[in-house]
């Protein structure tokens, strides 16, 4: 099997209010052991692990208008949920937006750690792991996505955002197991 050229994980919206609060996702409750499995597997491998994470400022962001009122930043919904606490290695980057890159530094930090491929994660592979995806893509990054720990609302919406991601990206999803072996 081919490895991952200087890969990281991207892990995307696993928040307290996409998982359990405002925007409750129960396909994301079901991907939770998978992706701390994931995660764990590439702490032990010297792949970096990087949450990008909605922290929205109340009344202000544009994407509350359409969503309501979620992961506000400072709250407990902004939070990563419980299960994923991130370790001291790991990076978060904020953002007000989709994409893990627009008006971020989510790509000068991937560059200062000589990162080429970023293996995404997270919610919801039609929405925010695309945008963060599409930008990853024009920035010139290698993307691949971890089949069993990203998902979306519904299962249309997952298999929509998948092909999404192949189609316009060239990104492939591989189970956990391959992608342990690629790292």
């Amino acid at each position: 099997m081919t490895k991952l050229n200087k890969p990281a994980i991207l892990v995307v919206d696993m928040l307290n209010d996409f998982v359990y609060g405002a925007l409750t996702c129960d396909r994301g409750k079901a991907i939770i052991p998978a992706t701390a499995r994931l995660l764990d597997a590439a702490r032990a491998k010297g792949v970096p692990v990087i949450f990008c994470n909605d922290a929205h400022i109340k009344g202000v962001d544009r994407e509350l208008t359409i969503w309501g009122d979620h992961a506000i930043a400072g709250t407990p919904g902004a939070e990563v949920i419980p299960e994923l606490n991130p370790s001291e290695r790991d990076f978060i980057v904020p953002k007000r937006r989709y994409s893990g890159f627009f008006q971020t530094d989510l790509d000068i930090l991937l560059k200062e750690l000589g990162v080429k491929t970023v293996v995404m994660t997270g919610l919801h592979a039609h929405m925010c792991v695309r945008h963060t995806s599409a930008d990853a893509f024009s920035l010139g990054y290698d993307v691949v996505v971890a089949k069993e720990a990203t998902d979306s609302f519904t299962e249309e919406d997952y298999i929509n955002g998948l092909a999404y991601l192949k189609t316009c990206y060239g990104a492939d999803a591989f189970t956990n197991e391959e992608l342990i072996e690629m790292f």
